[in-house]
């Protein structure tokens, strides 16, 4: 299996990469390229650490070269949240930085999984798809977004406030990966039990969880061990998948028949990437409530990002 970190050398990409070097299989190929000239020594710096897998470093302009025959390409690159600054904020920036990665990536390895990571992800994910539509290579089965975050967050807060362990904890969260859009289903985790109150409470926290750190680093930065610790789940889960197992994991993906019905929620992963989307749970009034109001920004996040990627 050949892994791609694009953005390999930033605050994600780096903890991102240890992750990786330390849990993809015996006998992978590591690819990291960032513009830091430093990328190819950090490739060095991972490359002494005793597992089964090799590790390369590019830089500049040879992010084909890093991408070449990839197998998952995962995408951190980009500008993180300052305080103050929604990921919407972040669109301009970051953007055009998931469009020219993209389009190097249908050349190099049309046939990847591309696992997208920068955010706005409501908005840079509708992006590469219309990019990689427009190069005569798009399979919606192998585009995502990753919205492991805001799983693994839910998961925390939920087994704090219920007094459990994390490992017999499990929820899913759909919508999208940005404020509103993010909708944790608090009402349907098996063996949880919470109150409508603390569900009140703990959905708006997830949803601002991003902006919790934010504001915590004090304008050092976004959620970035964190945001590795996600990225290195999901990317886990698809290379057992694409190795043959059948795994479930909450993402952002392409729903329905067009790039403008990307919606995040749980999906079977199998060797071709997405192997089905099961039907929703059953939704409390709630969060049903949550779901309809969200719509109109969830829809205008995707419209944003299919305008830029047609302009």
């Amino acid at each position: 299996m050949k892994v791609c970190v694009l953005g390999a050398a930033g605050g994600i990409g780096q903890p991102l990469s240890l992750l990786l070097k330390l849990q993809l299989p015996a006998g992978s190929d590591l690819s990291l390229y960032d513009v830091a000239p430093f990328t190819p020594g950090v490739a060095v710096d991972l490359s002494h650490i005793p597992t089964d897998v090799s590790v390369s470093g590019f830089v500049g302009d040879d992010v084909e070269a890093a991408m070449q025959d990839a197998d998952i390409v995962v995408i951190p690159a980009g500008v993180p949240r300052k305080p103050g600054m929604t990921r919407d904020d972040l669109f301009n920036m970051n953007a055009g930085i998931v469009k020219k990665l993209i389009g190097a990536g249908a050349k190099a390895c049309p046939n990847a999984c591309f696992a997208i990571v920068t955010n706005p992800v409501n908005s840079t994910v509708p992006i590469a798809a219309e990019i990689l539509k427009a190069a005569g290579v798009y399979d919606k089965r192998k585009l995502f977004g990753v919205t492991t975050l805001d799983v693994i967050r839910s998961i925390t807060f939920v087994a704090q406030a219920a007094g459990k362990s994390v490992d017999d904890v499990s929820v899913n969260v759909i919508g999208g990966h940005s404020g509103v859009t993010i909708l944790p289903l608090l009402s349907s985790i098996d063996g949880v039990d919470l109150a409508q109150a603390d569900i009140e409470a703990l959905t708006p926290r997830i949803q601002e969880a991003g902006t919790e750190v934010v504001e915590a680093k004090a304008g050092a930065g976004s959620a970035t061990l964190s945001m590795a610790q996600a990225a290195a789940r999901f990317t886990a889960s698809l290379v057992a998948a694409l190795d043959g197992e059948s795994v479930t994991e909450c993402c952002y993906v392409q729903v329905g028949e067009d790039t403008s019905s990307f919606h995040a929620q749980p999906v079977v992963l199998g060797k071709n990437g997405v192997e089905s989307i099961p039907p929703l749970p059953a939704l409390s009034d709630y969060e049903q409530k949550v779901l309809d109001d969200m719509r109109g920004t969830l829809e205008g996040n995707i419209s944003k990002g299919l305008e830029f990627a047609n302009s």
